[in-house]
């Protein structure tokens, strides 16, 4: 039986906590080693080649941005689920249940519309902070959605 909890005051947005402390943290970690490699690079390397070197140091960076930003905000019109690459908006009625089972890498939320979305602003890896975040996530569906008594 899940772990029933009431909903939290809104708004709320739920984040991952070590995951966006590693992407962050190698991102600043890569550009600087890129920039620190571009001034001390030996000779034959000139102007483009060291700024091809910090410009690949910011491209890694961006994509490691992409991973630390995910994110699961709910508001009173509904939520938004901001994923590495897209952003998704969905209102409380549309909005079935939201399932994290024991070895998954993050929730998945059921729609109206037959859709499964994952949220990865919610890390499976943080064991009982993503138990918390998808039973608080669960009771404002159960509050504010469509979603049945269980």
């Amino acid at each position: 039986m899940p772990e029933l909890v009431p909903p939290p005051a809104l708004p709320v947005t739920w984040r991952p906590r070590r995951p966006r402390i590693v992407a962050y943290g190698f991102a600043a970690l890569i550009v600087l080693g890129a920039v620190v490699m571009a001034v001390f690079i030996a000779e034959p390397f000139k102007l483009p080649d060291r700024v091809a070197i910090v410009a690949f140091g910011c491209a890694v960076a961006f994509v490691l941005h992409l991973l630390g930003r995910v994110r699961v905000e709910a508001d009173e019109e509904g939520i938004t689920i901001v994923n590495a690459v897209r952003t998704h908006r969905y209102t409380w009625p549309e909005i079935l249940e939201v399932t994290l089972l024991v070895g998954d890498p993050w929730p998945k939320i059921d729609f109206s519309d037959g859709r499964t979305i994952s949220a990865m602003g919610i890390q499976g890896s943080e064991k009982s902070r993503a138990r918390r975040s998808t039973a608080e996530l669960e009771a404002l569906i159960r509050e504010r959605g469509e979603a049945r008594e269980r």
